[in-house]
């Protein structure tokens, strides 16, 4: 094809798109994750028109899609208040409406554990996004943005064209921020880039003695790596990703699990030589109400429901590639639980326990009662006006234009899986939580409203709530929904600002966003245990040392 034709080809196919369906609102958000859907209330809220998109059929991200065991019980609960807040007491009101027992305290802030349905949540979700006015459109998957200079113009879906004065990028992987040409990582920085103690590889968890390789030498399924690079380097791996199970040991509540198709028991040969060696394998249970069970990768177990090493390329894949990785967990799952179940290495007493589980037949009904939502726990990273670090978790909590508190601890899942040549598989990647000293909660730091700002000579009206501007070290704290929703939120006022004055996102006066961040409840000001804990030496702040890796 020659330039004029492919020129012409794609004129014509820009023009059919926006012709097929053109809308346009103050403010549109992409992605209805917990930061997105914040982001399109609170800007709802500022009396902007906004517009959610979301590219799958699900609302919510992992907030609604399985995450019910909230994490916020290790957070100063007290500074996540606005529209979280709203939120957890919706929930509440949810169950006692229908004289059901409160599952929790909303009104309490301590660390008592909050748990809740994944279909009250959804319920409670909806019912926020209608009563603020919120256009929810899904199904809408983006191709490609249109831009004027550093300006978006449109946002073009496989079902739409949508414009804007100001947009949000709410996706967990930064896809709207990447289509507008905005500079982004991914994977980890080495430890001189940021002085961060927690980046490179990272091995806390014991080395299992058990030979990650088969009678010809290759890797075993489920193993990596034979080679996890220097230790003070970074490289392009993130934290495993899973799934978030909500299951019931009810049998009146129950639907079977599905077994799953062209099961290898070989896959498991790992699991069987660690069970083998006495190491525990299998999963994380947090009881629900309703008699149900929130299922999560467990960060201290060996093998668990994370597969490891498989969603370095979720980010870059395009619609029909991310269906394939979500399958390919779904199946890994289902092998898993299979495995857990039946295996003749596996302990009775094991087996017994999760044969007594199965899906609950009033949850995801959509998706075969199987959770709709991968828990993607971190993916690209913008690189924008600032980059918050370690060091801003640890050390130099507050800053001058805060938008959002956020204080979950540092914690990563694996990122990979080393078959030793000498003997041994560790799993590396992992960083156990890091939090205040003597205390439950993680360190409380601000998060800086020049974190979500793009550089503006790249986009001057894109917001990124998610895809925030971190180390992978500082994502490790904030990938959690608590600080997503209420950096959302500090998102979502700033988008309605902005779209109001006719300005570009970096020019928005900060004492302006301050006082509507305030008005909608939010808390910027740091609790004073946190900032005697950053105030310390940084021989008081319990750095564990790194134990060497085995060769």
């Amino acid at each position: 094809m020659n330039p004029r034709t492919l020129l012409v080809s794609i004129f014509l196919s820009v023009t059919t798109v926006f012709a097929h369906a053109l809308e346009s609102a103050d403010v549109i958000v992409y992605g209805a994750t917990p930061g997105g859907f914040c982001a399109a209330i609170a800007a709802a809220r500022e009396g902007a028109s906004v517009i959610l998109l979301e590219p799958t059929q699900h609302i919510g991200g992992l907030s609604t899609g399985g995450l019910s065991h909230c994490d916020s019980n290790q957070m100063a609960r007290e500074t996540l208040m606005g529209l979280f807040d709203e939120w957890h007491r919706r929930i509440v009101k949810d169950y006692t409406d229908r004289d059901l027992q409160a599952p929790y305290k909303a009104t309490l802030k301590d660390t008592a554990k909050w748990t809740f349905e994944p279909h009250v949540a959804l319920r409670v979700t909806m019912q926020m996004l209608k009563e603020a006015g919120v256009t929810v459109k899904t199904g809408r998957y983006m191709k490609f943005v249109t831009k004027d200079g550093p300006r978006i113009t449109s946002l073009v879906t496989k079902d739409g064209t949508f414009q804007a004065k100001i947009f949000v990028d709410g996706t967990y992987e930064g896809d709207l921020m990447a289509a507008a040409g905005v500079d982004w990582t991914i994977g980890r920085e080495g430890r001189a880039e940021f002085g961060e103690t927690y980046a490179g590889k990272q091995y806390p968890k014991a080395k299992m003695n058990i030979s990650g390789f088969d009678e010809k030498g290759g890797l075993l399924p489920l193993v990596t790596t034979r080679d996890a690079g220097p230790d003070q380097e970074g490289d392009k791996n993130i934290m495993t990703y899973s799934f978030r199970l909500c299951l019931t040991r009810d049998p009146a509540k129950m639907v079977p699990l599905p077994a799953p198709a062209n099961y290898d028991p070989a896959r498991f040969e790992l699991a069987r030589r660690a069970i083998k060696a006495g190491i525990k394998v299998g999963f994380d249970l947090y009881p629900l109400p309703g008699d149900k069970i929130d299922g999560n990768n467990s960060i201290h177990g060996q093998l668990s429901l994370g597969l490891v090493g498989s969603c370095n390329t979720w980010h870059s894949a395009d619609e029909t590639g991310r269906q394939k990785i979500w399958e390919e967990y779904k199946q890994y799952t289902l092998e898993f639980l299979h495995f857990l179940r039946t295996d003749p290495a596996v302990p009775a007493k094991v087996r017994d326990e999760y044969a007594s589980l199965g899906l609950c037949k009033d949850e995801f009904a959509e998706t075969a009662h199987f959770s709709p939502a991968l828990y993607v726990r971190e993916s690209r990273r913008m690189k924008g006006m600032y980059v918050l670090s370690q060091k801003d978790i640890i050390e130099s909590p507050e800053k001058d234009d805060p938008i959002a508190i956020s204080s979950f601890p540092i914690d990563s899942h694996d990122c990979q899986r080393v078959a030793l040549k000498d003997g041994g598989v560790i799993n590396e990647g992992t960083i156990f939580p890091v939090r205040i000293p003597g205390g439950n909660v993680g360190y409380a730091y601000h998060v800086p409203y020049r974190s979500v700002l793009p550089q503006a000579a790249q986009c001057t009206n894109l917001l990124v709530p998610i895809a925030l501007s971190s180390t992978h070290v500082a994502m490790a704290s904030l990938r959690i929904e608590g600080a997503w929703m209420v950096i959302g939120q500090g998102a979502g006022v700033a988008a309605a600002l902005a779209a109001k004055q006719s300005i570009a996102v970096q020019d928005l006066p900060y004492p302006v966003l301050r006082q509507r961040l305030l008005a909608q409840g939010q808390v910027i000001a740091l609790p004073v245990a946190s900032q005697k804990a950053a105030a310390k030496d940084d021989k008081d702040i319990p750095m564990k040392p790194l134990p060497d890796r085995a060769k």
